[in-house]
């Protein structure tokens, strides 16, 4: 195949797994290129492509497509307050904290580290953070510092009124937040990184691991073990954690925090499958959670806008609902081939859907291909972090492979969704 040569370069240059964010995505990203520089085809495009690094660039950019927003998951910036007053007493005044936000994306990540630490009431002078990210356009973004609404979500946005002043062009945050930032464009995979072994007491790397295949995986997760302190903490993306497990990293306790740190004594041992494991059929239901057959988008609310484009969001609406149903009904009739066809086709038209990748998921356990498996449950709960059903079955994908602590912490998150609705 064609692609498949693009699928490499990605993979040489940013160590991606296509795989993890899905072929049609790399595939759309590649058409939307050749449109934009002119290229007949893709031989033209892939000739277009090595000679220029700025098109290289612009491939990479096109693919990595940020999701971020200020305070994403509130509970790890709860947790680093606290954490860091601990550090500070250690410290006693030797030097200032020093964090990492790697992937940075567009600056919200770090932003709401310096706004979390000022509102413990840290002084500025006692903590310095870096921002690091392999897209320029991002970095650059993330200096103007300027926002829409986009990046403000969940119900706490006080932080808003106190940081950001309103411009005609969106939210601009205040220099004194943005003074404690540094942004710099970089890749985790520099060997440039090593002088800054030790170096942070605290690293934000969420949502990373999820995009690579497995040795790269191990290769970056040293590169974040070496930067950070023996005494530092490492917080993560909430599909990651069952791959520090096995790493050599244990979780602090902290609920929804998403932090770890060193094992004591060493590495964890890695627990591995066993040689010759039963064949498993995935459970569609557990005693303590229902999962519904189908469940589909809420409705969109209606908007004060021009009745073309109201019926133009409907039809496009209805298209996601029509195909999510359709995938459905495959999937639950043993249709695999024609279920993965239509999930294939719904990645194609439309941006990435947890429920999707759920079903990805799902087509793979059944056939007995675990490691896909994980790697579809993983970008579903990247998406969707309490998406139920995906909790519940890469728990018992874990638990079959003998990954105990990662299967019962997966089951206890499920087991926390299950009860909101009493709340």
């Amino acid at each position: 195949m064609s692609e498949q040569r693009f699928f490499l370069f990605l993979r040489e240059r940013i160590g991606l797994d296509v795989e993890s964010v899905g072929a049609p995505m790399v595939e759309r990203a590649l058409r939307q290129r050749c449109v934009a520089v002119g290229a007949m085809d893709l031989d033209d495009y892939w000739l277009r492509l090595q000679q220029s690094n700025d098109e290289q660039q612009a491939l990479i950019e096109a693919v990595i497509v940020p999701e971020t927003w200020f305070f994403r998951y509130p509970e790890s910036f709860t947790a680093l307050a606290s954490l860091a007053h601990k550090r500070l007493a250690e410290l006693a005044g030797a030097r200032p904290l020093r964090l990492l936000s790697l992937p940075c994306s567009t600056g919200e990540e770090p932003y709401s580290l310096a706004m979390a630490l000022l509102d413990a009431g840290i002084a500025p002078a006692a903590f310095l953070i870096d921002g690091m990210d392999i897209s320029p356009s991002s970095v650059a973004k993330a200096g103007q510092a300027v926002y829409g609404r986009n990046a403000f979500r969940g119900s706490d946005l006080g932080f808003r009124e106190r940081y950001f002043d309103t411009l005609d062009e969106g939210q601009c945050l205040h220099e004194r937040v943005r003074q404690q930032v540094s942004l710099q464009v970089g890749n985790v995979l520099d060997p440039a990184l090593a002088s800054r072994d030790g170096l942070y007491d605290f690293v934000f790397c969420r949502n990373l691991l999820i995009y690579f295949d497995v040795p790269t995986q191990q290769r970056v997760f040293e590169v974040l073990k070496r930067l950070l302190h023996p005494q530092g903490v490492l917080f993560i993306g909430p599909a990651e954690g069952s791959l520090l497990a096995r790493l050599g990293m244990r979780p602090l306790g902290i609920a929804q925090s998403f932090a770890y740190v060193r094992q004591e004594g060493g590495c964890a041992p890695v627990v591995a499958a066993p040689a010759q494991p039963a064949r498993r059929t995935p459970v569609l239901a557990t005693p303590s959670y229902q999962p519904p057959s189908a469940p589909l988008p809420r409705p969109l609310r209606a908007l004060p806008v021009a009745v073309k484009a109201a019926s133009v969001r409907e039809h496009q609406h209805e298209g996601k609902s029509e195909l999510l149903a359709s995938i459905a009904r495959h999937a639950n009739a043993g249709a695999s081939a024609q279920a993965r066809a239509e999930c294939q086709r719904y990645l194609g038209q439309f941006a990435p859907a947890a429920q999707v990748f759920y079903w990805l998921g799902l087509l793979s356990d059944t056939e007995g291909d675990a490691q896909q498996a994980l790697t579809h449950y993983r970008k579903a709960l990247y998406l969707e972090p309490q998406h139920p059903e995906a909790l519940v079955h890469l728990a018992a994908l874990l638990a079959a492979q003998g990954d105990q602590a990662g299967a019962r912490r997966l089951q206890e998150r499920a087991a926390r969704v299950g009860r909101e609705p009493e709340r």
